[in-house]
């Protein structure tokens, strides 16, 4: 597979995704794995290699959504990570990550992934606010976003039914003038 390094960082780096057959099926996998899916929200879900490649066929085709595929530096795709639902008036967008190797989660790539992600946010494409959502039960991920300088800014109550149980959303954001910060380590303006 064939990934180009547009965000480099220490340990990763972020390539546009390419819906290509391995992405395709990393994806698929992952998506029917409970382990992964339970902390989105979105293990009801039956996701099919065709459902999947259209998916990512047309996320790849809309080029108002910024998608990375996450790399580690030996070429190894573990997760992805893109800013979506851009308003270009109020310069905000919406983060989403999930990484879907489970031999790379909790050591840190998510949260270097997340601030490579709001660097070039902030720096690059001149947004003001970058928000996001996350189930209340996935302590992991909301202490990297607080770690990565977001904000808890509200919740919706028992939103998602999960395993027999409802659990709350919670909306966090972060502004470009709480965010200070050089990860991208392939840029050449200093």
């Amino acid at each position: 597979m064939q990934y180009f390094k547009k965000l480099v960082g220490d340990r990763i780096y972020l390539s546009p995704r390419n819906a290509s057959n391995e992405e395709i099926e990393k994806f698929t996998e992952w998506m029917n794995d409970f382990q992964v899916t339970n902390y989105t929200g979105s293990s009801e879900q039956i996701t099919t290699l065709i459902g999947e490649k259209e998916y990512l066929e047309n996320s790849v085709r809309n080029t108002n959504d910024r998608n990375f595929n996450i790399i580690t530096l030996n070429n190894k795709l573990i997760g992805t990570i893109g800013l979506e639902n851009f308003n270009w008036i109020e310069r905000s967008a919406v983060l989403g990550i999930f990484i879907g190797d489970k031999d790379y989660i909790g050591h840190g790539y998510g949260t270097e992934a997340v601030r490579l992600v709001l660097e070039y946010g902030f720096k690059y494409l001149n947004l003001h606010s970058i928000r996001l959502e996350v189930l209340e039960i996935n302590e992991r991920a909301h202490k990297c976003y607080l770690k990565c300088g977001f904000k808890d800014t509200g919740k919706n109550r028992e939103e998602i039914f999960l395993n027999g149980k409802y659990y709350d959303k919670l909306h966090m954001d972060i502004l470009e003038n709480e965010f200070d910060g050089d990860y991208i380590r392939n840029k050449n303006i200093k």
